[in-house]
């Protein structure tokens, strides 16, 4: 019996073994055979011609400055730093030559963008050795990111590699982050289902519009710590192939979060809820990107959005001045519809999709049930209902609105609002008459600056003058100039401080706990910080006390109440006990 015993141990610990090893083999396989299909270009040398003492020579190109004018020049492309804070970049040529001048010509503020990405990293994983088994699970679950990133992109975004630090390398080559960089949001939703982006946009033509003519709003809210948002950038493309246009994000991103093209289509994309993938596919700013560049109608836009397979679902508001109205381009892993809307001259797009074919999906019915999307849809209707007809002016102030259903006070920064105080850039579309106007900071609250895509695709502008149209531009909203800004901008430094000093139980003076309190009144989140610290302090009591009044405030979505409430029943439980 002892042998039979010992050998069915023996058996069993050998079998274990060499599944463990044929694990370990496996897992290796994926990860040394993932490939992210780098180009093989090599940079070649730019020649320019230069004139000097009457005679003209070929010289190699560098980027030339005018620190004057804050502007950069190098072959033919051009960087400048707007007075209204915003970067412009004006970029021609095929997918290397693009990439290559975007990289040189703006190769500080790709490393300070990486810096605060990664550093953003490194407060939820401190750890370097963490960092690089990040990279481990990145390149297994991106094993197949290159193939499905059309070359000219992939060419695109390593000419932009090569102007990269090599600080990081111990997180991927520089072609390798920055490709994969262009699946953060997408890989957001990997991560905890984790909605980086939750938007707020809409679209009114016809008797809803004040010139009867396309008009389309839209907040960004990809919050990756306020730092990321300062070098917001306005790209204006002449590429090769398809057609010019405008695109709003950061040095670096050559996808598409916001963008218009020359023939009048406009691409803004929302999060929808997905279910946990388990690779990659097309990153949805890449699919917008080809959207973009390649569609001139929304059935185009539709036929490319069909073409590819994406790892997360998304709404993709399609705007087209050939058409004169809106649709929305409703994709997941498993299927692509295009919803035309339920009203005459309006769509509202949010978190949540609307067409009947997903109206019995299981995701999408328990997003519309636990988070706040339906909330900001109905505020938008109502919003839209109070101000119509729309002009520029009022969509700028409905996508300022940070009120609730009704005008409630929600506190600010609250999700349930159109204007959460985290949005990385705000843009209002007028397709037909090719007009732009992008938010500047803070958040809604700096100026809308105009940009006129005839002139400025026409060659039209002087780049010795600022190129928006200051005629047109939309005044900075009047709240950033009232105590209860200033009270907003106090909670959003304390809040990070509370939590750090949360993390290690560390007191807080008892005169920054009153001025946090009394920063943010109305906000839920500030009692549960508060109830937190309470509970670090080993006061239960006032810690149930401080969840209780957060109870008692609007909350975004149910999880977060649920949360609270486990928090107070945890509580409760353990002071019985004791």
């Amino acid at each position: 019996m002892h042998k039979t015993i010992k050998k069915i141990f023996k058996y069993t610990s050998c079998v274990l073994l060499s599944l463990l090893v044929i694990l370990i083999a496996g897992v290796c396989y994926l990860y040394f055979s993932a490939d992210m299909r780098t180009p093989k270009h090599e940079p070649g040398i730019i020649m320019t011609k230069v004139s000097h003492a009457g005679t003209t020579t070929m010289v190699p190109a560098e980027v030339l400055y005018n620190d004057t004018l804050d502007l950069r020049y190098y072959d033919g492309n051009f960087l400048r730093h707007s007075e209204s804070g915003l970067w412009e970049l004006f970029v021609k040529g095929d997918a290397f030559q693009r990439g290559e001048a975007i990289g040189k010509l703006s190769s500080d503020l790709l490393h300070y963008q990486e810096k605060v990405f990664v550093d953003q990293i490194r407060e939820i994983v401190p750890s370097d050795s963490y960092l690089k088994f990040l990279r481990f699970f990145i390149v297994l679950f991106n094993r197949h990111l290159g193939e499905n990133v059309l070359e000219e992109y992939r060419d695109e975004i390593y000419g932009i590699s090569l102007s990269c630090t090599h600080e990081y390398d111990f997180i991927g080559t520089p072609y390798e982050r920055q490709l994969n960089y262009h699946s953060a949001h997408d890989l957001g939703h990997a991560m905890q289902d984790y909605m980086l982006v939750g938007c707020s946009s809409f679209a009114t033509w016809g008797t809803q519009s004040a010139d009867s003519s396309l008009l389309i709003g839209r907040n960004f809210d990809f919050y990756v710590g306020d730092a990321f948002a300062e070098n917001k950038q306005v790209a204006f493309y002449t590429p090769d192939q398809g057609y010019k246009f405008a695109s709003v994000g950061w040095p670096g991103m050559i996808g598409v979060l916001s963008g218009m093209n020359e023939t009048g289509l406009t691409v803004t994309i929302n999060a929808a809820k997905s279910a946990v993938p388990t690779g990659s596919a097309t990153p949805i700013s890449i699919l917008t990107r080809e959207i973009l560049q390649y569609a001139s109608t929304i059935d185009e836009a539709f036929a490319i959005a069909k073409k590819r397979k994406t790892f997360v679902s998304e709404s993709i508001l399609i705007g087209s001045s050939k058409d004169g109205k809106a649709a929305i381009i409703e994709k997941s892993p498993e299927k692509t519809v295009l919803f035309k809307g339920k009203e005459a001259d309006r769509l509202i797009c949010t978190n949540h999709y609307q067409s009947e074919e997903f109206s019995k999906d299981e995701r999408n019915m328990e997003n519309i049930r636990t988070s706040d999307s339906p909330y900001r849809f109905a505020r938008l209707e109502e919003l839209i209902n109070e101000n119509m007809p729309i002009d520029a002016s009022k969509a700028a102030s409905i996508l300022r609105n940070h009120k609730g259903l009704q005008n409630a006070d929600l506190g600010l920064a609250n999700e349930m609002a159109i204007n959460q105080f985290i949005a990385h850039h705000s843009v209002i579309f007028q397709p037909e008459k090719r007009l732009m106007w992008v938010s500047t900071s803070p958040w809604q609250c700096g100026k809308y600056v105009a940009y006129d895509l005839n002139k400025i695709f026409n060659d039209t502008i002087n780049l010795q003058h600022e190129i928006y149209s200051s005629n047109l531009t939309i005044s900075a909203d009047e709240f950033a100039e009232t105590p209860e800004f200033q009270h907003l901008l106090t909670y959003k430094k304390l809040t990070p401080l509370l939590l750090k000093k949360i993390r290690k139980k560390e007191k807080i003076e008892e005169h920054v706990l009153k001025t946090y309190e009394a920063s943010n009144p109305s906000l839920y989140y500030v009692y549960e910080v508060m109830g937190d610290y309470y509970e670090a302090m080993q006061q239960p009591q006032q810690a149930i006390v401080y969840w209780q009044k957060a109870l008692k405030k609007p909350i975004p979505k149910l999880q977060e109440k649920e949360r609270i409430q486990q928090k107070i029943q945890k509580q409760s439980k353990d002071g019985k006990e004791s």
